[in-house]
């Protein structure tokens, strides 16, 4: 089966026409100059335009027999202009090649250098005969080494800066040009595939990096193209890199220090909506990377080339200028190549050096659910996701990384098996980057998700030095003792332990309680709301709040038996007790504006408007907008609640509900459903904070412990339902003096005191 013709031809080196099916000719890699590139730091590999106008190729596969680049002077619509073989440098597994600015110019292209690869191996040795569209040289699409090369499949160069379009278009919109097997081997995938574009080195300026150490980080997580694309004033900007950067000085004002984008590396999401109101096969969150090293065309305002990576940089300057970093959801597990046989990028290069193959050699490892693991004990792999890491930190200037589903990138086992260990890759990426001390500086914020699918990837509290956590513990015993009282027994001692920032997960291996990023909610489940007013995920409901698949069943949630303003109640609880541990808080973009999903717990296809975060929130929301900023502001103001060290009895004392200081046998007691905990000032700007907790379904008298002879409690807080009126909060410095040390607390609740 032959490709159809695409468009007008265009003029090659020795023929005016060929069709698209044809094989154009070849030139010689020749002897051309070095690159130079201007930039501090660039990865020796991809396909970069140098400052005379030519190109240098450079790829990477210990397996292949033969590559070629092919190049063309437009992205679709026309057939390769030229092709050129890649020599390998003896003794490597790199392959190498050259072409000067005549040559280019003589084959019809101009200022932009669209390119993808071609590669043959022992699965597909290298034949004379062959052209695109011909099955000349076949073995097997799949040897016993797990081999998979098949040059009728254009790939996507590992380390390209940036891409022309996803891999389906309006023109091949099913994905079927890049399977292989009877039906699809021979079908050249050249016409229609996403093209890599060589860019000529750059230097963006970042501006200087706050480099705040992590104990004093207030995390924002928030969908780079939702946070602006539902806002009409972002214009024909809304939802990019661009409107986004608009956004700095709000969440610096919101008491935001760090704004954590979801994937932001190319993805497959071009047909997003493409169908109105169809999510079917739709990608949002972007957890399928396409190419490790280029952002998102998607989300740039200025799509021609050059512009994402433009974008990003500047976008990060913008939020540099307001104190704020900037860190990236990174997807290295696994690629949007998935576990099936389709041929986009590594699976073509070198099969069996970045995946974990299983055990026969002609499958794959899953521990990610998406079909087969990135194997990073392999060097191919595990260089490019180092590469990956400093070309986004060093070049276009990112603070820090989350790694979706981490522990896959600590497995030392394989084929078909999970051994974590910490002193893989994992210690590599905290010594190279390097990752960022406990007091701060230029380096890298590195936090794991720190699980995955299977057994033994459960590893939180496990991971080496230099390494933060989701602390899954932390979300799934606020939210026990918030919302299943009657279900789930949590004792004092275990909310305090949580509280503390998590010494039992932590502290054994000596890391800090900056080591536990603390979340209730995060992008994959429900929102804050949501959590408090949802007993059930409700996926299946129509555009635009789903439907979508998949999405846990067991969300320890609960809809405060559908008393809203019980809801609100429970969200402020939440949020406070977040604000007001040790550890490192973290929160969902538009929690602070009391968003709902309408509890989908899992719309990761919904690219609609009832997932974009809703500037009405805002207003229709202010007083829970007031607090929020309050309580985040109030935690930035007071450094006594973000240790650098454990607590220790001289800066923590933990309390019943008469005041006096908790024993051993009461935190115990998981019948005992109130905790006061005061910490103590030591050069804080106050002399210590109480905060008086009520879980139980039940108002109470609290005590509060007695203050300092020649100082008063004051509050500073309260979540109950009584005080919206007053947003739950005082402004600063109008907090309400107490006149004596007694305290109804509503059921449910949390008050928040300073003593000076």
């Amino acid at each position: 089966m032959r490709p159809a013709r695409l468009g007008a031809c265009v003029l090659l080196l020795v023929a005016a026409c060929v069709d698209s099916g044809a094989r154009p000719p070849p030139v010689d890699a020749g002897d051309g100059p070095d690159a130079a590139p201007p930039e501090p730091w660039a990865p020796e590999l991809g396909g970069t335009r140098r400052p005379d106008g030519g190109v240098t190729f450079r790829v990477r596969s210990s397996r292949a027999t033969r590559i070629e680049a092919w190049i063309y002077a437009a992205p679709l619509g026309a057939p390769a202009a030229m092709h050129v073989e890649l020599r390998r440098d003896p003794g490597t597994d790199r392959f190498v090649a050259e072409v000067d600015a005549a040559t280019l110019a003589a084959a019809g292209v101009g200022d932009t250098v669209y390119y993808g690869y071609r590669a043959w191996g022992p699965n597909w040795p290298w034949d004379p005969a062959w052209q695109p569209g011909s099955a000349a040289g076949h073995v097997t699409d799949v040897d016993a080494d797990g081999n998979r090369m098949n040059p009728n499949k254009l790939l996507i160069d590992p380390y390209a800066r940036e891409l022309s379009h996803d891999p389906t278009t309006i023109g091949s919109d099913d994905g079927r040009v890049y399977r292989v097997g009877d039906d699809w081997r021979a079908v050249d995938s050249g016409p229609a595939a996403a093209k890599s574009i060589a860019l000529p080195a750059i230097a963006p300026d970042a501006g200087p990096r706050p480099g705040r150490p992590l104990r004093d980080q207030l995390v924002y997580e928030v969908h780079l193209r939702g946070l602006t694309r539902g806002d009409a004033d972002a214009g024909a900007c809304a939802g990019t890199y661009a409107a986004a950067a608009t956004r700095a000085a709000d969440l610096a004002a919101l008491g935001v220090t760090a704004v954590e984008l979801l994937p932001v590396q190319e993805t497959w999401n071009d047909r997003n909506d493409v169908v109105p109101d169809d999510a079917g096969g739709d990608n949002y969150w972007g957890y399928s990377t396409l190419a490790f090293l280029a952002p998102d065309r998607r989300y740039a305002c200025d799509r021609s080339p050059g512009g994402p990576t433009r974008e990003v940089a500047a976008m990060v300057r913008a939020f540099h200028d307001h104190g704020v970093e900037v860190w990236l959801d990174v997807v290295y597990n696994h690629t949007a190549e998935g576990g099936g046989s389709s041929l986009l990028s590594l699976r073509g290069l070198d099969n069996a050096g970045y995946y974990q193959l299983d055990r026969a050699g002609t499958g794959f490892t899953d521990h990610t659910g998406v079909g087969a693991d990135v194997d990073v004990r392999q060097p191919a792999a595990a260089d490019l996701v180092l590469d990956s890491l400093r070309w986004w930190h060093d070049v276009l200037g990112v603070d820090g990384f989350r790694f979706d589903l981490a522990s896959v990138l600590g497995n030392a086992c394989g084929p078909g098996c999970f051994d974590f260990r910490g002193d893989g890759l994992l210690t590599r990426i905290a010594d190279e980057l390097p990752a960022r001390g406990g007091d701060g500086g230029d380096g890298a914020v590195l936090v794991a998700e720190p699980w995955g699918i299977g057994a033994g990837t459960y590893q939180l509290g496990h991971f080496p030095a230099g390494w933060a956590e989701w602390n899954g513990a932390y979300r799934d015993l606020i939210r026990d003792d918030q919302n299943r009282l009657d279900v789930a027994d949590v004792t004092p001692g275990w909310l305090a332990d949580r509280i503390a920032g998590s010494p039992d997960l932590f502290a054994d291996d000596g890391r800090a309680p900056w080591s536990s990023i603390d979340f209730v909610v995060s992008h994959d489940g429900f929102t804050l709301r949501d959590l408090y007013a949802c007993s059930a995920k409700a996926n299946d409901q129509p555009w635009p709040y789903g439907p979508s698949g998949g999405g846990d069943d067991q969300n320890r949630s609960w809809d405060q038996a559908g008393d809203p303003a019980r809801q609100r109640q429970a969200a402020r609880t939440g949020l406070a007790l977040l604000m007001l541990s040790a550890g490192v808080p973290m929160i969902t973009g538009g929690d602070e504006a009391y968003r709902t999903q309408g509890c989908n717990n899992n719309p990761y296809n919904l690219d609609s408007p009832a997932i974009w975060l809703d500037p009405a929130d805002r207003v229709d929301h202010a007083g829970f907008v007031t607090f929020a900023r309050r309580l985040m502001q109030f935690r930035a103001a007071h450094p006594a609640l973000r240790p650098a060290t454990w607590w220790g009895d001289a800066e923590v004392s933990w309390h019943t509900l008469d005041g006096g200081v908790a024993t051993g046998g009461y935190l115990d007691d998981p019948g005992n459903h109130f905790l006061g905990w005061r910490v103590r000032g030591n050069g804080d700007a106050a002399r210590s904070i109480y905060v008086a907790y009520n879980g139980l379904n039940a108002p109470l008298q609290a005590t509060l412990p007695a203050p300092a002879a020649d100082a008063r409690w004051y509050r500073v807080a309260d979540t109950g339902a009584w005080m919206e009126p007053q947003d739950n909060s005082h402004a600063p410095g109008d907090e309400y003096p107490m006149q004596g040390r007694r305290y109804d607390l509503a059921a449910r609740s949390l008050a928040l005191f300073v003593e000076r």
